[in-house]
Parts: structure tokens; sequence; C-alpha cells
């Protein structure tokens, strides 16, 4: 799970706030320990280890997202892994499944939804066999994650597929500003 980044835009540390007294990092990796054999932070080890998961610092600082999956896909062992950011509240296990039954099936190195606001790089899965391939983009200097990752070879999740696990289309919805997360905060702790 990513949990770093600057959060210029909420002005505090996003994974830090808290929905019915839980922070946002928490319930997202307790979210993916329903649906994966382990869950690792990728953000600050200082300020996500109290929270009882293995928290990596990224490998290159300031990179933004690209420079997380990569430091995610090279501490893994596991074939697939699922990438998620931490200010995604309303993610669910059944889409979680879904995604990591699609990915075992699938020939791809990212297994990409793409929702009613375009493709959703920090909801996706990733073989790790598609690190090397993204890295290389990184070191070429694109930090683009949905350019990057074309390099590992992508298969879509399209519109339709996705429905079913989110009527209300919210479940890509993140927190990137106050009134986001309030108006979260409503809907979930109402």
């Amino acid at each position: 799970m990513l949990a770093g980044g600057h959060s210029s835009r909420m002005g505090r540390e996003k994974g830090l706030l808290e929905i019915s007294g839980t922070p946002l990092v928490v319930r997202a990796a307790r979210l993916l320990a329903s649906a994966c054999d382990s869950v690792s932070i990728v953000g600050p080890p200082e300020r996500y280890a109290q929270f009882g998961f293995p928290a990596l610092a990224d490998e290159q600082p300031h990179l933004g997202p690209l420079g997380g999956i990569v430091t995610a896909l090279a501490h893994t062992s596991a074939p697939w892994n699922l990438i998620v950011a931490c200010d995604l509240p309303y993610l669910t296990a059944k889409w979680l499944c879904y995604l990591i039954g699609r990915a075992r099936a699938s020939s791809a190195r990212v297994v990409l939804p793409v929702g009613g606001s375009g493709p959703e790089p920090l909801c996706a899965a990733y073989h790790r066999e598609g690190a090397g391939p993204i890295r290389e983009q990184l070191e070429r200097g694109v930090l683009k994650v949905t350019q990057a990752v074309e390099a590992a070879g992508v298969e879509r999740i399209l519109a339709q597929d996705i429905l079913p696990f989110d009527p209300r289309g919210v479940l890509f919805q993140n927190l990137n500003a106050p009134e986001d997360y309030e108006r979260a905060r409503a809907d979930l702790e109402g």
C-alpha cells in the first residue's frame, strides 16, 4: 500500500487522517489483509511502522507514486501484488478479490481498472516481473504512472466489469482535499 507523498492539497498527512477513529492507512491495510497474504506500507517507517505492518521507505524519494510502486515490487516475493493508495476509503474486499482473480488469470504484468475518471493505477494489480520495465521507464524520467506501466504490458478492466462492485460510482474516490475528506467522513461515519 502506498502511504507516502506530500499531501500538499490536503495540507496534512493523508494516511494519518481518521475515519471512525481509525487512520486511513490502518483501514486500508486491514482491508488488504482480508484479501492478501501479507501487507506492507510504502511510506516513512518512522511514521507508519507503529501500526504493526512492515513499512518500507521509498528506495528513491521524491519520485511520486511510481517510486512507491517500484519500491513495493522490489520488496515482494509474491507473483501478484495489489498496489493501493491509502486514501481510497470506498474500496471493498469483494472488489479486491475480483481484482486478484483477474490478475491471476492474466498474461499481462499490470491489471489496471479504468473507472469513470480514467485509469486507476493506484488500485491495480502488478506482477513482480513488471518491475524491470517500470523501473526502466522511471530511469528514463517517466513519472506518470499510466505511461510507465504500459512498458510492462497492461490488461484493462473496463467500466462494465467494475460497475457490479461500484453501483454508486465511489469505489475509486480518493481524498485529495479537506472537503473530500469531510465528505467521506460524513458518508462513512453517518
